[in-house]
């Protein structure tokens, strides 16, 4: 086979896991018993939507109290600085001593601050009403309740209500080698970088393609030390709930693109008794030379090879078991070899004596 520089897309399959784009757990903001669950457990509920209604008649008597208070406030408002504007045209005829004065205006103002703390609780007791009322923080699917009606729930309890996940999109979190990745960068920094978002293909836990290609959204700039790996993480449409978080994938990532790239047979490339990787060459003279190689990896059932060959050379991909380095062949080419006849399937003879 006659080599040939060829540009490829570099790709790399790396186990990944799925995870909701956004992740709510549902949790009370005050305290009170469970009067009614508003939605049906699984379904798709909508950001605002109502979930719970705790026991709200505690939280309307507050609220009433809070309102009764600001009334009772601007009220006294209204005496505080009549009684302050009073007493000013007082002290300058001396009526009234400056201390009484000074009591007046400091009695108004401290009534302003009533009203504005009046108004304050007012607005606290207000929301604590709204949050009787638990409403959905994000859309998504919402998961089965761990409570039920009449439970007891409070503020500060750590158990959530319920969980909602948006599944569409969704994310899958993908571990690479620290190695792996700074080969990535060396194939890069000699002009190979991709243009744009890098595409990632999925493979299903049960071996079937995910239909929908994802885009690379970013890598961590950590290494984990304990496993070595950096993570990486892409984004699928998921309009049919097909993904669910936690699920085991395989991920097929494009990272890389080599302008010319030389791919050789494997049936072309052995192995020497120290595990370097060779192949035979066809030399000008129709001589066999044995070359030491240099893989990287295996690209549509053929290895990328990194060093030992290049364009033009002429790889026996067949016969090598009768051939040796200096013997002269006939070569024939690769795809001749297919319609011939059994005995002549090689794509390398040797000539004279030494013919098999």
């Amino acid at each position: 086979m006659v080599l040939q520089a060829q540009p490829i897309l570099l790709t790399t399959e790396l186990p990944g896991r799925t995870s909701a784009y956004e992740t709510s757990e549902v949790r009370p903001q005050v305290s009170g018993l469970i009067r009614e669950r508003a939605f049906a457990e699984g379904q798709v509920v909508k950001q605002g939507q109502i979930l719970y209604r705790i026991d709200a008649r505690l939280y309307q008597a507050s609220e009433a109290q809070a309102r009764a208070n600001l009334t009772l406030a601007q009220a006294a408002i209204d005496a505080s600085r009549a009684r302050a504007e009073r007493y000013g045209a007082l002290v300058k005829i001396q009526a009234v001593s400056e201390q009484d004065y000074a009591d007046a205006r400091a009695s108004a103002e401290q009534a302003v601050a009533a009203v504005e703390q009046a108004r304050a609780a007012l607005q606290t007791a207000s929301i604590n009403l709204q949050y009787t009322a638990v409403a959905a923080p994000i859309g998504g699917r919402i998961g089965r309740s761990l409570v039920t009606t009449g439970a007891l729930v409070t503020a500060s309890q750590t158990e959530p209500l319920a969980t909602i996940q948006r599944l569409d999109p969704i994310y899958v979190d993908m571990q690479q080698s620290s190695s792996e990745l700074i080969a990535l960068r060396r194939s890069l920094s000699e002009g190979g970088a991709l243009t744009g978002e890098a595409g990632v293909t999925l493979k299903l836990p049960e071996g079937s393609d995910y239909g929908r290609k994802g885009t690379l959204q970013f890598a961590e700039a950590t290494v984990d030390p304990t496993t070595s790996a950096v993570t990486l993480r892409a984004r699928f449409d998921n309009p049919d709930a097909v993904l669910l978080p936690g699920m085991y994938v395989r991920a097929l990532v494009e990272q890389a693109q080599r302008q010319a790239a030389i791919l050789a047979p494997q049936a072309g490339v052995t192995r020497d008794p120290k595990g370097n990787a060779t192949g035979l060459v066809v030399g000008a003279d129709d001589k066999v030379e044995l070359r030491q190689v240099r893989t990287s990896r295996v690209v549509r059932e053929m290895w990328l090879i990194e060093a030992g060959l290049g364009p033009g050379d002429r790889l026996i991909v067949e016969g090598t078991s009768k051939v040796k380095p200096g013997q002269r062949v006939r070569p024939v080419p690769a795809a001749a070899t297919a319609a011939s006849p059994p005995s002549a399937s090689t794509s390398s003879r040797a000539e004279g004596a030494g013919e098999r």
